[in-house]
């Protein structure tokens, strides 16, 4: 609440970002202009102290935090969530709701996954998927590694194509890997450190 008992409403955005493409920037200017704050949290899979990336989530967060700030600045996305998935913990949503006061929503534009949100009492906004995906932007990107062309570069902010183009060892080494994930509950998650 804001003083003089304003309520203020926040839009959390728990995604991916692996790559941030043109689609996730519509979507964050969108809640920017439906709520009050918005929280962008890129999710990341840990084992311990080491973030688990593959061929879904070649990007480590570090590099995805760049692609965001090239985009929008440091504001209003200061307060970036540590890295953070767990599969199965209740520990997770209390990082999650960190620091927000009043109203709040999540965003998802898939409807399976706003089940899982909205089990998790997170308030979801089930929005309408866009054209662009990270995953065919990762399929171009491995593709232009292994020969192809460059039809990527249309599909990311300039900013974010220089922060890939920077990073291009890492789109080598996940080209030619086999994708090492599951799909539960409409989410995906990789497969190392995932138990039944």
């Amino acid at each position: 609440m804001r003083p003089g008992g304003i309520r203020v409403t926040v839009a959390l955005y728990l995604a991916h970002l692996n790559p941030v493409t043109h689609a996730h920037v519509e979507i964050i200017t969108e809640l920017k202009n439906s709520a009050d704050s918005v929280k962008v949290m890129p999710v990341v899979f840990r084992d311990g102290d080491r973030e688990i990336n593959s061929r879904s989530f070649p990007f480590d967060y570090p590099t995805r935090k760049k692609m965001l700030e090239s985009v929008f600045g440091d504001s209003p996305f200061k307060k970036y969530l540590p890295p953070l998935v767990r599969s199965r913990s209740w520990r997770l949503r209390r990082q999650i709701l960190r620091g927000v006061e009043g109203d709040y929503f999540s965003y998802t534009g898939d409807r399976t996954e706003g089940y899982m949100l909205k089990a998790y009492g997170l308030h979801p906004r089930v929005g309408q998927r866009k054209q662009i995906s990270a995953t065919s932007v990762k399929e171009k990107l491995f593709d232009s590694a292994l020969g192809g062309g460059q039809e990527w570069r249309r599909d990311v902010p300039e900013g974010v194509a220089d922060i890939i183009t920077g990073s291009w060892a890492v789109v080598e080494k996940y080209a030619g890997m086999e994708d090492l994930t599951n799909r539960v509950a409409g989410m995906k998650f990789p497969k190392e450190g995932w138990s039944e």
